[in-house]
């Protein structure tokens, strides 16, 4: 039960004592790793730690402190329990065969120069079909980043176009969560929100295909290494009975998905049919399956690429992202408790007067929300609920906000090492944030476009440009039924 502010003489932060809140959790993150290379999750814990005298200098007690974190670290529940079945999806799937399946057939078909822009084609495809990222991540990804390794493509420009092909398709699907909570959030329908996603998504995935097209072909056959290539694939015909059967978990999690089954229990089935698929086809015993969806696959093949690439995967290589995932969400209700966003823009919202400007400041907003919150859900409805106040005093329809927050807090989740969606990427792709970062073009240049648009004024609709060809439309139909 949320306590009164009034009652309990909780004070409001100004802007110093929330940029001091701000910038000192910042600080402390940033020393750690720059300076010591600590562990994030730890920085983390330090800063839940540094933030309660802050807010108990505001007046919250100390249980009221607590309650903020818990209340917010509750949230995560649900995602972290995605992210552990991920795990022992992935350990199921390398052990089924469905990712060795994957892999020889991706060398065997993928022409190298073309690999980049086949891979954000196809992941655009299957997250549009199914409506999660995360889903075309954990599957369609983990295999492409397999092809790409063999084929010699660095890990971070892979990762980028699968990441970029992902969310294009999680934005654009009716199936989306986030495509359908960010209009519910600033009051606008589903159809009119992904329609007007269109200006800004579209020409940047051309852009962005465009790039991975150019930066792919200096792939050729000449750069792929044939040995390991030729070593890749000998060990997965000789270790994995390869074809149809192998395929059936992707087939039945996709196909959940697409049906829009809910996340988690659709995962669980498709790692549980791909320890079926482990035991009955692969021939590995109930044991050795079991061990595999804790501790991953393994094996001592004494081949770089083979090792580097099916060594990975079970539960227990979850548990850090699970206790980054807390903390992170822990941290941000803290701020979100105390005030701090709203504090921070209070002294200039409502100055701003230009579209231009407006959507400057919804970007800001939004990706300094995705930071403190750990979590595109805060990002936009934190974003949502300050700005939409401004769209509506300058006269704009509320799709202009729901684009603007779903071209950076939804692209840019994946692109923050503590958020839910960063966490979950980095892990199972099995390359670091700061690695793949600079190859997520779409999630660089959607913002970009969205910018342009707001200073020229371009595709940014509003309420009587609607009325108006309300009237008009009303007006001719009108006419036609006279005739």
């Amino acid at each position: 039960m949320e306590t009164d502010i009034e009652e309990n003489n909780i004070k409001k932060p100004s802007f110093l004592y929330a940029l001091a809140m701000l910038g000192t959790v910042a600080a402390i993150i940033a020393i750690g790793i720059l300076a010591f290379d600590a562990p994030i999750q730890i920085l983390m814990f330090i800063g839940v730690l540094v933030l309660v005298p802050f807010m108990m200098g505001l007046g919250f007690t100390y249980k009221q402190v607590e309650q903020s974190m818990t209340t917010s670290m509750s949230k995560a529940l649900q995602p972290a329990l995605i992210l552990l079945t991920v795990g022992i999806l992935i350990g199921a799937w390398i052990a089924s065969g469905t990712v060795p399946t994957l892999i020889y057939y991706g060398i065997e078909t993928i022409s190298p120069q073309f690999f980049l822009v086949t891979a954000l084609v196809f992941c655009s495809l299957v997250s549009l079909a199914t409506g999660t990222s995360w889903g075309t991540i954990g599957t369609a990804g983990i295999a492409l980043m397999g092809v790409g390794a063999t084929l010699g493509v660095p890990v971070g420009l892979t990762a980028g176009a699968i990441i970029s092909g992902a969310y294009f398709g999680d934005k654009m699907s009716p199936l989306s969560d986030t495509t359908n909570l960010t209009p519910t959030v600033v009051e606008t329908d589903l159809f009119t929100h992904i329609r007007h996603m269109l200006w800004t998504t579209v020409p940047a995935f051309i852009i962005s295909a465009i790039i991975f097209t150019f930066m792919g072909l200096k792939y050729t056959a000449a750069t792929v290494n044939e040995q390991s290539v030729t070593q890749l694939t000998a060990f997965l015909a000789d270790n994995f009975s390869l074809g149809l059967v192998p395929m059936i978990p992707i087939i039945v999690l996709v196909g959940l998905l697409m049906l829009k089954k809910p996340a988690l229990p659709s995962i669980f089935i498709g790692t549980a049919v791909g320890g079926l698929v482990a035991i009955f086809y692969q021939g590995f015993s109930f044991t050795q399956t079991v061990d595999f969806f804790y501790g991953g696959y393994s094996v001592e093949s004494g081949i770089e690429i083979v090792d580097s690439l099916l060594v990975r995967g079970g539960l227990s290589s979850m548990f850090a992202l699970v206790a980054l995932f807390l903390f992170a969400l822990g941290l941000g209700g803290m701020m979100a408790q105390a005030g701090v966003l709203e504090a921070l823009v209070a002294p200039f919202i409502h100055k701003i007067e230009s579209t231009g400007v407006l959507t400057f400041v919804t970007i800001i907003i939004s990706y300094v929300a995705l930071a403190i919150g750990g979590s595109i859900y805060f990002s936009i409805v934190m974003g949502g609920t300050i700005m939409r106040p401004v769209y509506e005093r300058l006269n704009l329809r509320p799709e202009n906000l729901s684009r603007v927050l779903e071209d950076t807090g939804t692209q840019g989740g994946a692109l923050i090492p503590w958020t839910g969606a960063g966490i979950f990427t980095a892990a199972t792709l099995g390359v670091p944030v700061s690695v793949y970062l600079p190859f997520c073009f779409l999630a660089m240049i959607t913002p970009l476009v969205s910018l342009f648009y707001g200073v020229t004024g371009l595709t940014m609709t509003k309420m009587e440009d609607t009325e108006e060809k309300k009237k008009t439309e009303k007006k001719v139909a009108g006419e036609f039924a006279k005739i």
